[in-house]
């Protein structure tokens, strides 16, 4: 594999870097201890400091977009290992998230849908040459592999929220992050076509069920979008699960719910 096709965009760095100004933000604006916090205080604080305020919405949107990137690099990175040698001139391997995006419909709105309704919906895409890949399986894991980077990043940040001593805002705003990571991890691994779950099994699936996948592709989920947001079972049910999982990796459940407050302060 060519070193310059898998060498991070400076852009990359940017996003990273933006998470950092919101993580040092909520450095600046912790008056305790993690292990002595009252959360109700906490929050009573938050909404009153700018700074802390403006530190966690830097640190999840940061956060969040770096997240996508990965997510997409982790796609194309098992593709082109597989076989599909297409991914690297298309620069999916740079980890500029402008070759995953569209704009709005990538980036703006799952950050708007996250903003509103808490749920991290998918962002970008790569392309990918399935009929390149060698194998079933290889086509398999490149679906998973997005998914399972989610899982990765959600457990490695709940494990620094768990080992480390943190200030109470940066404890605050990595577990929720870790939460966000988690719920991606969840939605996409549904087997729902048009998600990575769907991806996952579609090579292993009859070609009547690979061609109504196809074609249900593009509005299956708006519907799972519609009915985790619309029906209360159905999305209590998404995040009962999305919790079970978080619990597993080792997440706190009260201060990624602070975080989730935090983040959402305007509501």
């Amino acid at each position: 594999m060519q070193r310059s096709a898998v060498r991070p965009s400076p852009l990359f760095f940017a996003i990273l870097a933006v998470a950092v100004a919101g993580a040092v933000l909520l450095v600046v604006e912790s008056p305790f201890p993690t292990t002595d916090f009252d959360g109700q205080v906490f929050i009573t604080s938050l909404d009153h400091q700018v700074l802390g305020t403006l530190g966690i919405i830097l640190l999840i949107i940061g956060g969040w977009a770096a997240s996508l990137t990965l997510h997409e690099f982790g796609h194309a990175l098992v593709a082109y290992r597989g076989g599909d040698h297409e991914v690297a001139a298309k620069g999916y391997l740079t980890m500029d998230i402008r070759r995953y995006t569209d704009p709005v419909l990538s980036l703006v709105l799952p950050l708007l849908l996250l903003a509103i309704g808490g749920i991290p919906l998918p962002g970008g895409a790569v392309w990918i040459n399935r009929w390149a890949l060698r194998s079933r399986s290889v086509s398999s894991w490149v679906s998973l592999a997005g998914p399972l980077s989610n899982l990765a990043i959600g457990a490695v940040l709940t494990a620094v929220v768990a080992l480390v001593q943190l200030p109470a805002g940066l404890a605050i705003g990595l577990s929720y992050l870790a939460l966000l990571q988690i719920l991606a991890f969840v939605l996409n691994i549904l087997p729902v076509p048009g998600l990575d779950g769907f991806g996952a099994i579609e090579p292993y699936l009859s070609p009547q069920a690979r061609e109504f996948g196809a074609k249900a592709r593009p509005w299956a989920p708006l519907v799972l979008f519609a009915l985790i947001i619309g029906l209360d079972p159905v999305g209590q049910a998404f995040f009962d699960l999305s919790y079970a999982v978080f619990d597993v990796v080792g997440g706190d459940d009260r201060l990624a719910v602070i975080g989730a407050e935090g983040f959402r302060f305007w509501l």
